[in-house]
């Protein structure tokens, strides 16, 4: 399957999405410390459940959420966690919005990251309803989810969010595109007067999946707020002022590498975007000012149509839908990016894990979850000290992409 992105500019760019299995040979050339591709290392949560007192304790508070983004009706889907990373049911709750499909979308559905996100400050979840055009918060309590708050997204098609402080923005992807301001409260998010910022692009209500935007987050410090276009191919920052709004225009920069997409950010505070053209990862340091100076050129991984980047301490994880790998990289003591070995692959192709999109990372970076849309399933990695991945669970029947399909992870 594959498909073309357009720029302003008159060169085009063509994404090839191409199966699973073509790195099924090449991931076996080098050296990875990997447990099985199709079954976990310790245990699968497909057989029958153990009893509590057969498997690990589960931690009172730990938890993974997945966003079903179901057209119909938009549901979170909670899962307990255990101490050795398994995962247990714990709930489905609905978020009193609907799910939404980008046009043209191969395997995911709101072509973004950060589509669902936990605020540790306020104890939060906060999920887009990218079909109803609005943004479901709730308390979180352990795996349970209460206080359900909804509120207009401020634009078309909200896709990903963004939080630091008390502030929450959400990216809209449909029409001109924007990224809107919220305080979080006690009662939810509260709109942001005079936050509002258009992205300036030239989408449908409903986006296709090409020339949406792809993130939106803040800096570390909170000082700017960065977002990705994929077509226009930039990436934009917008200072922040002291009062929590967005400096009026973006500073815009040409993306180092082909059609940027998720971001996330090293311990000093170091700025990489993945680039899905060619799946490459950037490495900028931003300016207070907004400018951005590229402090590493795109870093190749040698796999196909990189879009999600998501970080466990010196170690970073990117998702390739194109052959549903999960690449591995790490940054040294001066910040250098490289990839974790020579093949580019931290975990290689299942017959249960295709079409590979959405990361987590639990607080403690111990685990790594990884969405599958076309299967349908969420696989869960120890993280060794070394950056390797050994499998220790694969959670089936989740919404598989089929018109839609689930997207937007996260791990308390």
């Amino acid at each position: 399957m594959s498909s073309h992105i357009r720029r302003r500019s008159p060169r085009k760019v063509r994404l090839t999405i191409a199966g699973g299995a073509l790195l099924a040979v090449a991931a076996t050339a080098g050296i990875v410390t990997i447990a099985s591709a199709d079954e976990p290392a310790d245990a699968s949560s497909n057989g029958p459940v153990r009893p509590l007192s057969a498997r690990a304790h589960l931690g009172a508070d730990h938890a993974v959420f997945v966003q079903g983004n179901e057209l119909a009706g938009n549901t979170i889907h909670a899962f307990k966690r255990g101490d050795d990373g398994q995962l247990s049911a714990a709930g489905t709750f609905a978020t009193g919005g609907k799910g939404g499909d980008q046009v043209d979308a191969p395997t995911d559905s709101l072509a973004s990251q950060s589509s669902l996100v936990y605020d540790n400050r306020s104890k939060r979840l906060i999920a887009v309803n990218a079909g109803s055009a609005t943004v479901t918060s709730f308390r979180v309590e352990g795996q349970k989810l209460t206080d359900r708050q909804t509120v207009g997204s401020g634009g078309d098609f909200p896709s990903s969010i963004a939080v630091s402080d008390n502030l929450a923005y959400v990216m809209n992807a449909g029409g001109k595109g924007s990224v809107q301001g919220f305080r979080i409260t006690g009662k939810g998010l509260v709109p942001l007067s005079g936050s509002y910022r258009s992205l300036g692009l030239h989408n449908k209500k409903v986006p296709l999946f090409s020339s949406s935007p792809g993130q939106v987050a803040f800096t570390p410090d909170g000082h700017a707020l960065v977002v990705t276009t994929k077509s226009a191919n930039t990436v934009e920052v917008f200072p922040m002022r002291h009062d929590g709004r967005p400096a009026a225009r973006a500073v815009i920069t040409p993306s180092a590498g082909g059609v940027p997409f998720a971001i996330t950010f090293d311990r000093s505070g170091r700025m990489l975007v993945a680039e899905a053209e060619r799946s490459t990862v950037t490495t900028y340091q931003v300016r207070r000012d907004g400018v951005l100076r590229v402090v590493q050129n795109p870093l190749p991984n040698g796999q196909e149509t990189l879009c999600w980047l998501e970080r466990a301490g010196d170690f970073f994880f990117g998702g390739n839908t194109g052959n549903s790998t999960v690449t591995g990289y790490r940054t040294d003591r001066h910040g250098k990016l490289a990839l974790s070995n020579r093949v580019g692959v931290a975990t290689p192709p299942s017959a249960r894990s295709q079409g590979v999109i959405d990361l987590a990372v639990t607080k403690d970076e111990k685990f790594l979850y990884v969405q599958n849309a076309t299967s349908g399933t969420v696989d869960g990695f120890r993280i060794g000290r070394n950056g390797s991945l050994s499998k220790v669970t694969t959670l089936t029947g989740l919404p598989p992409f089929a018109g839609s399909g689930m997207e937007g992870i996260t791990a308390v």
